[in-house]
């Protein structure tokens, strides 16, 4: 008997400092707990069967309220409460961003044999993001990715992937992307339209991008952290190297899965210390 529930933001991080209350339909609250290290609630308070509202809040997190139904064990199952950032409406404040290879990751997936994944990362990338102080249509996003940094932890696979076959990155040794264009696509989520350059071809590609917040870092700058993700075909860019096998089933996949984590730093440079 009692609640169960689990508050997560909305990249899947445990919120260990939530706060869950339970109030019935007079408004009278009936139970307060809060989140364990794992972001869980598990109270055994017994609570009469009925209608309830949950409220979750969070420092730093818009507050979200939900309908909870207590049934004749006495048990309420709210599941899994995703939060969002405070203002995660609203992108940081004007200005240039500059991105930090240290804490930042470019990433991507592709399948293999038809049964798993193979993970890579490059490993040498710069950037900027330029927050528009009047529109934030005209916001922008300019990122270099030199592909010979590739890194999927198999020297053999990296040399492979750099050959002609893929990369090419004796003839296109950088990888660039450039956004087009920005538009809200929900309560912390933006979509980003640019072009990515690769491997000599230019494509449209679009970015689902989530704003994760703002926040002070040890070095006495601020910091903005960014999601995004993306699917990528690489036909698109020329790279139709496959080997099937017997079973007609192709050993790499032909769709990319990128996945970016970004932090970016206010002002045109990063900082030395």
């Amino acid at each position: 008997m009692g609640l169960t529930a689990r508050i997560r933001t909305r990249d899947g991080w445990a919120v260990s400092h939530a706060v869950v209350t339970v109030t019935d339909m007079t408004g009278t609250q009936v139970l307060r707990a809060e989140t364990d290290q794992e972001g869980a609630v598990r109270d055994g308070t017994a609570l009469a069967p009925g209608a309830y509202t949950v409220i979750v809040t969070a420092v730093g997190y818009a507050p979200i309220a939900s309908s909870a139904i207590v049934t004749a064990s006495g048990r309420a199952e709210v599941g899994t409460v995703t939060l969002v950032r405070q203002g995660g409406a609203e992108l940081p404040p004007p200005g240039p961003w500059t991105i930090d290879p240290a804490h930042s990751s470019v990433a991507a997936v592709a399948q293999h044999l038809g049964i798993s994944s193979v993970h890579g990362r490059f490993t040498d990338f710069a950037g900027v993001v330029e927050i528009a102080p009047d529109e934030v249509a005209k916001s922008r996003v300019d990122a270099v990715i030199r592909a010979a940094s590739i890194d999927t932890g198999n020297a053999m696979r990296d040399g492979h992937l750099k050959s002609p076959d893929f990369l090419d990155v004796e003839r296109y040794p950088e990888i660039v992307y450039r956004s087009t264009g920005i538009g809200v696509a929900g309560p912390d989520r933006w979509t980003v339209s640019g072009e990515l350059t690769m491997h000599g071809m230019v494509r449209p590609v679009d970015l689902d991008l989530a704003y994760l917040g703002t926040g002070a870092d040890p070095w006495g700058g601020t910091r903005a952290a960014f999601r995004a993700t993306a699917e990528l075909r690489r036909e698109d860019f020329a790279m139709n190297y496959n080997q099937v096998l017997q079973a007609g089933i192709a050993a790499i996949g032909t769709t990319l899965k990128v996945e970016l984590d970004i932090q970016a730093v206010q002002g045109e440079s990063l900082p030395t210390a």
